[in-house]
């Protein structure tokens, strides 16, 4: 009887400003996925787009990262964080190609492994998206915490580009926040 092999290696890496464009190609081609994978049409929902990430990603506190795969690049992650023992998940993507095989998982529990001092983890995604509803709920052990939507929205601008009030140029933001306490936080 073989043993099974090893899970491949999975890496975090900064980001660096000459791969930067290439990042965002990935980010919006992952997002895209995401859309077709619902059964949408492009442009039925809006996805994070380059231009508008370019600021979040400059933000202070930001930390952008490659996921990488025993040596090749699979994905990206961008770290926020929010105040004393909290941080934002604003981006986590695998390229669709990786999908499936753990790899998304295995990502998280490195970023979770790169930031022990983070008490709670806050992330958000889309409505329509129940393959990113499912890794956030079932994989990684985040709670959904609000809903937003015409009726109650975001008192403050979309974390993802979005107008102040929570629209989107493509309609209203409907979207999950989920929040993750860690372990040692929970008293």
């Amino acid at each position: 009887m073989t043993s099974p092999a090893p899970a491949p290696r999975i890496d975090l890496v900064p980001l660096a400003s000459a791969d930067r464009a290439a990042w965002l190609a990935r980010m919006e081609a992952a997002f895209a996925a995401g859309v077709r994978d619902a059964g949408l049409q492009p442009g039925e929902q809006p996805i994070p787009k380059a231009a508008e990430m370019q600021e979040e990603l400059d933000a202070p506190g930001t930390e952008v990262l490659q996921i990488v795969r025993d040596g090749e690049v699979i994905g990206g992650a961008a770290i926020g964080a929010l105040d004393q023992g909290r941080r934002s998940l604003e981006l986590l993507f695998i390229d669709a190609g990786h999908h499936g095989g753990g790899a998304g998982s295995r990502a998280w529990e490195a970023i979770e492994a790169r930031y022990p001092d983070t008490e709670v983890w806050e992330t958000d995604t889309p409505y329509f998206d129940q393959r990113n509803i499912h890794f956030y709920i079932n994989r990684c052990g985040f709670h959904a915490v609000e809903f937003f939507h015409p009726g109650h929205r975001r008192e403050h601008g979309d974390d993802r580009g979005g107008k102040p009030g929570g629209e989107h140029d493509g309609g209203p933001d409907r979207m999950f926040r989920f929040e993750k306490r860690m372990p040692s936080a929970r008293h």
